[in-house]
């Protein structure tokens, strides 16, 4: 029986052999892999998209952070009453309203929804950030599903966002509440940026520019520029200039919050 003759293969059959050997990596695979082998992981994710187990862990290590948090402080009522001293708006305020609005933002159906509102975040997150890499790798000429984009944009985001959380979690247990700006604790108590050399409470905007200059971030978007390239199979000057204008985007977006509400956004 005659040896096949390379030559012979289509294009398109040489794609559908790079792509099974791709999909070898089962989903399991993909969520280690990611960690510590990123290019071959994104290969695999070019095959056979995923994204749904890498965001839920994202979202419920987010969520018990949060919820260990808000006892950690002394309750939800603490956490409410510490986010309505700390904010710009109820700064002249008479004690009597705020007392009202802790007590509305504390009412069970409230409360709830404080609780559950992380679940409605990460979903607009992930949809619109998935629509923005899409959208930037159709502007330089590549074609990519919305599902990859999908499993990009997680992907790249779950290293970082696991290693934050889990630095949170420890530092949220050796540190004392009394040490906490219970406000701005809530979104994490690590901050590799250069926020801390500002007063975010009197410089709101400053520190929530210099907020987006963070490494765990920065470590997404090597990530997120790595998996454009493999995903949509372009160059690494159009990866990371589709991940750069989407993150100056973002930047954009946080610094114009930081000015409406006077509160700083890292």
């Amino acid at each position: 029986m005659s040896e096949p003759n390379p030559s012979s293969y289509t294009p398109s059959d040489l794609r559908a052999g790079a792509g099974e050997d791709a999909a070898a990596m089962s989903t399991p695979q993909t969520l280690t892999g990611i960690f510590f082998e990123p290019g071959r992981t994104f290969e695999a994710l070019r095959a056979r998209p995923r994204f749904l187990v890498a965001a839920l862990i994202t979202l419920v290590t987010f969520m018990v952070f949060q919820t260990l948090f808000i006892q950690r402080v002394g309750g939800y009522e603490a956490f409410i009453r510490a986010q309505v001293e700390a904010s710009p708006r109820t700064a002249e305020m008479p004690a009597e309203q705020k007392e009202q609005a802790i007590a509305m933002q504390t009412k069970p159906v409230f409360k709830a929804l404080g609780y559950l509102s992380p679940i409605i975040g990460v979903a607009i997150f992930v949809a619109a950030g998935a629509a923005l890499y899409l959208l930037g790798t159709m502007a330089m000429g590549k074609q990519i599903s919305y599902k990859q984009a999908l499993a990009v944009w997680t992907y790249s985001g779950l290293p970082p966002g696991i290693i934050i959380m889990v630095a949170n979690l420890i530092l949220l247990f050796l540190r004392s509440p009394e040490d906490m700006d219970i406000a701005r604790s809530a979104r994490g108590l690590v901050h590799a940026n250069l926020s801390l050399l500002v007063d975010g409470t009197a410089h709101p905007v400053l520190a929530t520019a210099l907020g987006s200059l963070d490494l765990f971030r920065i470590y997404g978007l090597f990530l997120a520029a790595l998996g454009l390239r493999k995903v949509a199979r372009m160059s690494a000057g159009s990866a990371w200039t589709v991940v750069l204008i989407i993150f100056l985007l973002g930047v954009l977006f946080t610094v114009a919050i930081a000015t409406m509400t006077g509160s700083v956004m890292a």
